[in-house]
């Protein structure tokens, strides 16, 4: 499995439509991102980039995960396949019966 980096081109303005679909958009990446399908999602503090690095085998499968996107006809993805993405990874503690 690789990882990719999408980077999104958002209009400016954000038209009224696509102001609508935000919270579908919400809800498809928190369900993609527990599924592990996206490894992290972050937008520009001035709206118009979003990235998002992705888990796939290949780009034409990274097409079909962020063709679940809602907002997706609003978005310009650029897709680049990376050598590495160091994250830290989040360990929840083990449970003591003690």
């Amino acid at each position: 499995m690789s990882q990719f980096m999408v980077e999104f081109a958002l209009p400016n303005p954000f038209p009224e439509k696509l102001v609508i679909k935000i919270p579908s958009q919400r809800m498809v990446v928190n369900h993609l991102l527990e599924d592990g399908k996206i490894q992290s999602y972050a937008l520009s503090m001035e709206r118009d980039r979003l990235w998002c690095v992705v888990n796939a085998e290949d780009e034409l499968e990274v097409m079909r995960i962020i063709n679940e996107f809602p907002l997706i006809d609003y978005l310009e993805p650029t897709i680049t396949e990376l050598m590495f993405n160091n994250a830290i990874v989040m360990k929840v503690p083990a449970f003591s019966l003690n």
